[in-house]
């Protein structure tokens, strides 16, 4: 390949990365990214995803306890059924790592689950505080409640 066709190359691949990313594909008369309504392309975010989240993380948690013990009620009796084979060992072996990882399951649930919370409060006081914001405009020629 010559050298001129390789410097070409960089070229046109150093012009398809210049152009900035955008969302919602739109682009403002500065080139930067433009909003499709026209906004100042602000992120809105409510409370509602992120309460959900915490939900499922504190369900997790919960539903790994369960697991546990039906783990240990599962392996109940076993001990004594196999004693002097090896397969005795890979199943304590199995169940202890079974163990360690729903541990680690719970733990990380039960740190997120109050993160996941205060974000939603968190945003939610934001997009209170918006509207809070937009309500006190005056528009003249308009009543409220139409």
């Amino acid at each position: 390949m010559a050298w001129d066709e390789w410097e070409q190359l960089k070229a046109g691949v150093a012009e398809r990365h210049a152009t900035p990313m955008q969302i919602n594909g739109l682009q403002g008369r500065d080139g930067s990214a433009a909003s499709a309504g026209g906004g100042t392309g602000t992120l809105r975010h409510k409370g509602g995803p992120w309460t959900k989240a915490a939900g499922t993380a504190g369900g997790l948690q919960t539903s790994t306890i369960t697991a546990k013990a039906d783990l240990h009620r599962a392996h109940d009796g076993t001990a004594g059924g196999l004693a002097g084979l090896a397969s005795l060992g890979a199943l304590t072996s199995v169940l202890t790592s079974w163990e360690e990882r729903l541990g680690r399951v719970r733990a990380e649930c039960g740190s997120l689950e109050p993160k996941l919370r205060q974000v939603a409060v968190e945003f939610a006081e934001v997009d209170a505080e918006v509207g809070n914001s937009a309500k006190a405009v005056a528009v003249p020629g308009t009543r409220r409640g139409e």
